[in-house]
Order: C-alpha cells, then sequence, then structure tokens
C-alpha cells in the first residue's frame, strides 16, 4: 500500500515538474529526499520533565523515537552547559515522510486558525524550506486534553532542487499552500 502522496508525486507532479523545467532526463526532476522535524525546549527550570514532553510528541506526531540534541557549548547568559540536554529531532525518510509531509499539508496546516498560507521566502539558497509550528496541538494524534505544555518545532524539508524556484514548484506542487504575496495589494492605512 503506497502513501497517496507519493502517488501524487509520480502521477502528477514528475510530468508536471518536468514540463515546466525541460528535464531531459527524469533523475534530474528534483524530489523531497528527508524531512526533519525538531524542536528545543531552551534553558526552562524542569528540563527533564520538559524534555520528556517534547520527545513524546515529536514520538507521536511523527512516528518514529526522536534523537536527544545535547547543547555544543557553554553560554553562561543562557544557563546552559556543555553537553546539556536541550531539544530533540527526527529525521524521516521514505514512507514516514511522505505519511507526514501528507498530514501536515493536507490536515495539519489548514488547522492553524486565520492559515492564509505559508511564506514563499523560507527557502535557505539550496532548495530547502523550513518551517515553524508554534503549537503542537494542530496535528490531529494530540489530543488536547492531555497537553500539558504547549511545544513548538521545526520543520525542515529537504529537497534534491538545486535551486529554490526549482524546490518552490515542486512543494507547491505537492499542495504546500504557499501565500501569493506578488498579486496581493499591499493595504494602506491613511
Amino acid at each position: 500500500m503506497e502513501v497517496e502522496l507519493y502517488k501524487e508525486y509520480t502521477a502528477k507532479v514528475v510530468p508536471a515538474l518536468q514540463q515546466k523545467h525541460g528535464y531531459s532526463n527524469p533523475h534530474q526532476i528534483p524530489r523531497v529526499s528527508k524531512v526533519v522535524v525538531n524542536t528545543s525546549i531552551g534553558s526552562s527550570q524542569d528540563t527533564k520533565e520538559a524534555l520528556e514532553i517534547a520527545v513524546n510528541e515529536l514520538k507521536t506526531i511523527t512516528g518514529q523515537m526522536p534523537v536527544r540534541t545535547k547543547s555544543k557549548k557553554s553560554i553562561s547568559n543562557f544557563k546552559l552547559r556543555k553537553d546539556q540536554p536541550i531539544g530533540a529531532k527526527v529525521t524521516l525518510r521514505g514512507r514516514n515522510m511522505y505519511e507526514f509531509l501528507e498530514r501536515l499539508i493536507k490536515m495539519s496546516l489548514p488547522k492553524i486558525r486565520d492559515f492564509r498560507g505559508i511564506s514563499p521566502k523560507a527557502f535557505d539558497g539550496q532548495g530547502n524550506y523550513t518551517l515553524g509550528v508554534a503549537d503542537q496541538s494542530i496535528f490531529p494524534e494530540i489530543e488536547l486534553d492531555k497537553i500539558k505544555r504547549s511545544v513548538g518545532f521545526d520543520v525542515t524539508i529537504v529537497t534534491t532542487a538545486r535551486t529554490d524556484e526549482e524546490a518552490k514548484s515542486l512543494l507547491a506542487e505537492l499542495g504546500m499552500p504557499f501565500t501569493d504575496r506578488a498579486k496581493k495589494p499591499a493595504d494602506k492605512k491613511s
């Protein structure tokens, strides 16, 4: 059983990108190689409890066990010591990646209050896109009555695209709801 988003990628996205960008070889067509979901708890007082909550939330959302991340160096202003646990991350590839992307694009992002789309300016210059999610409650796997603390996280979508324009057209074809600010006139207040 294949993931619906992967079927859509092979059936619709690949031909559309090949026509739009004029690729001669099908291996030139950009694809999503991995998705990294990262969260940081910062330097809170109850670090162990906050880290456990973050790990459990990431595990529930992604379906994979997260890896705990540690600080690289000590920073006294942040009350941070070297090798102190400060967050967790999950790297998704293959089937899990497409399932997560499908849930993110089709179910979770539209649940955000006053959602008008995501910014098309968050590309890193090498075809990767990072999206910040302020609250974990937008995911259907999270039971709202069991939330102990709000956990925000970053979702980085790593693609094989060479340019940001190729990556944007890939993600747009996959259904990523970008805002198109160029078409909308700016509101002027007098």
